[in-house]
């Protein structure tokens, strides 16, 4: 077990070093010394007493503080932490993940315990027997709704809930095998990068609190030079404790990044292709560095990333986040019914329809894919496609990529009561986010319950009149509303209230209502 010191022991051992190494010190300075430390002896001497002040108290409070009263946690205790931590995420019972989803997503009850089961599930399977884990396949599900009904948000809410390795992905943005264009196993390679950085992020926030005091001496190294006494380091050392050198410039010497800029082009072999960048980084050998000058503000975030970069193992990252992509990894495809046909107007040539369905095929069913960082297996990766299947069927879809969406939810088209509890229930709603806008300018904008209800009328009318696009239209109607608010708001007199009735609505958004009522006639 590790040793720790209290914090007020360190800084009583620190005082009485420094009366030790005042009796030992010699008289005489160099002139480089006196040049190099002149300019510092007004900022010395102005926070002498602040710094005698900071020592005296602490060495008092470690009078009656010992050692032995700071509680030192295990390596074993840390570990089951940080576990507990990492787990927290996928531990979410499904009404738990349903609650957290109507915080933001109004209506959809379906959709949202369909996606809360299929979350639980993976976590049901790592605790079942290791024989058995193998057999059980996630249920992948296939979303099935207009166009701005919560397909979309859904998926963005399930990866922040998830807290596991997520892509989204517009499934008409790849072709087949053979044509030009991405190929259907670059999603999985995506996923695999998006989870190399999760995890790299969660391995920093563990190490962030041990590398403070390597970044404290990389910035006393930058102040002092090599050549100083350890006086004289010690007062640099509690000025910076205190925030009196935070606008005092250093030299940092920082990694130059030879990503080259522009297209990125690759080489590639077999199933493998490694960025011309990488090329160049691998034939350079050790990156080189810049030097740069900041202040110690600025330079503290830079050294904080060079510690925690040297201590984290990188090996150690990709096979973690191999094993999560494999585990818990999720796969949300949008616009899938972009990718299919019926069979009046099937193109065996379209490189973006069948042949885009023929490779997804296996990588839903499983199998393995092949990146640059390993092989990667989609036994186990949850796939959720999504659709608004307007000009076709859910039965256009090849048959066996039907079979291997077995789950099938159904959205509803949202209605005029939905819009107006969109405007007033969720947390992050359109009407808090305009009041908050004008906020800043110190205006408080008000909006009368009447004109909330006359928002989500005029735009359930422009939906079934011109073309449904949902929740979407709320964010037209809204900027017609408060345009002329948010443009003159910067000039109006401080504190003032500007209040928004049911008539202030109609006068601003009825020429969008006629324009509306003309196009219905236009051929």
């Amino acid at each position: 077990m590790r040793r720790v010191l209290h914090p007020r022991a360190v800084v009583r051992l620190m005082a009485r070093r420094q009366a030790a190494q005042t009796a030992m010190q010699p008289t005489g300075r160099t002139p480089a010394f006196m040049a190099a430390h002149t300019p510092l002896r007004s900022v010395l001497n102005a926070s002498s007493q602040r710094v005698m002040a900071f020592s005296t108290s602490a060495t008092e409070e470690e009078e009656h503080t010992s050692e032995e009263d700071v509680p030192v946690a295990s390596e074993e205790e840390v570990a089951h932490v940080e576990a507990e931590e990492d787990d927290i995420g996928r531990k979410l019972k499904p009404r738990e993940v349903v609650e957290q989803l109507n915080k933001y997503i109004v209506g959809q009850p379906d959709a949202k315990r369909a996606v809360a089961i299929a979350l639980r599930n993976r976590w049901r399977r790592l605790k079942i027997s290791e024989d058995l884990r193998g057999e059980v396949s996630p249920k992948n599900i296939l979303m099935i709704g207009p166009t701005g009904c919560g397909k979309t948000e859904i998926a963005r809410r399930l990866a922040k809930l998830s807290e596991a390795p997520f892509v989204k992905v517009e499934a008409t943005k790849f072709t087949e095998v053979g044509f030009h264009g991405r190929d259907v196993d670059q999603i999985i390679r995506d996923l695999v990068e998006n989870a190399i950085n999760m995890v790299k992020k969660q391995r920093k926030e563990r190490v962030r609190k041990e590398v403070q005091h390597l970044v404290e001496n990389r910035i006393l190294d930058a102040l002092t030079g090599a050549n100083v006494t350890e006086r004289s380091r010690a007062s640099f050392q509690r000025l910076l404790q205190l925030g009196e050198m935070e606008d005092r410039t250093i030299s940092v010497d920082v990694p130059v990044n030879r990503n080259m800029s522009g297209n990125p082009i690759s080489f590639v072999t077999g199933e493998k292709a490694m960025p011309i960048g990488e090329i160049f980084n691998k034939a350079y050998g050790e990156k080189k560095t810049e030097r740069k000058v900041m202040t110690v503000a600025e330079s503290r975030a830079v050294f904080e990333e060079m510690e925690m970069e040297k201590a984290i193992d990188m090996s150690d990252v990709v096979r973690e986040a191999i094993s999560e992509t494999e585990e818990n990894g999720i796969v949300f495809i949008d616009e899938i019914d972009k990718i299919c046909s019926n069979g009046d107007f099937r193109r065996q040539a379209d490189p973006s329809s069948e042949g885009v369905q023929r490779d997804l095929l296996p990588l839903i069913e499983g199998c393995v894919i092949s990146t640059k960082h390993g092989n990667v297996n989609t036994d186990h990766i949850l796939f959720v496609g999504s659709g608004a299947f307007h000009s076709a069927k859910p039965s256009d879809l090849l048959a066996e990529l039907q079979g291997r969406l077995p789950i099938r939810v159904e959205l509803k088209g949202l209605t005029e009561q939905d819009l107006y509890r969109i405007l007033t229930e969720p947390v992050t709603n359109l009407v808090k986010q305009q009041v908050e806008l004008i906020k800043t300018e110190d205006v408080h904008l008000e909006f009368t319950d009447e004109a909330i209800r006359e928002i989500a009328r005029v735009a359930a009318e422009i939906n079934q009149t011109i073309e449904n696009i949902g929740a979407r239209r709320l964010h037209t109607v809204m900027e017609k509303v408060v345009e002329e608010i948010s443009f003159d708001s910067s000039e109006m007199e401080a504190g003032s209230t500007v209040t928004i009735t049911k008539e202030f609505v109609a006068e601003r958004v009825g020429k969008l209502m006629k324009k509306t009522d003309l196009s219905k006639f236009i051929l």
